[in-house]
């Protein structure tokens, strides 16, 4: 989870099931081998182009995928180290977004309670 310096939260359009054309915050899958630190620093780079350093755990949530998976999702705070913003890999769109502009968008079950509940919504 990613808020630049004006509050606003980075968010990715997903091009895939689960969630297609809905907003969330970039993330997936970690691969063998890696921490979650590691997953989080290459998932942020493959869907939106940033590099980014992981400063400290937020929460888990749990959500139900496709064929009855439940998929076990830990979600960080981020800082952007660098990088240029692009939607890429598993996402079809990428955005900064404030308070306003994401009360209008459709976004994936679940995401503004996770945030609020973590005290992350954006200004």
């Amino acid at each position: 989870m990613l808020l630049d310096d004006a509050g606003r939260l980075l968010l990715i359009r997903r091009a895939h099931e689960p969630g297609r054309g809905r907003w969330s915050v970039p993330g997936g899958r970690v691969e063998g081998g890696e921490t979650d630190q590691h997953a989080v620093i290459r998932e942020v780079a493959e869907e939106t182009g940033l590099a980014v350093e992981v400063t400290r755990w937020l929460g888990d949530v749990q959500r139900d995928g496709p064929d009855g998976a439940v998929f076990d999702i830990h979600d960080y705070r981020c800082r952007v180290t660098g990088g240029a913003l692009s939607a890429g890999d598993d996402a079809d769109g990428v955005r900064w977004c404030d308070a306003e502009t994401l009360a209008t968008l459709p976004v994936v079950t679940g995401l503004i309670e996770a945030l609020a509940g973590w005290h992350c919504l954006p200004r």
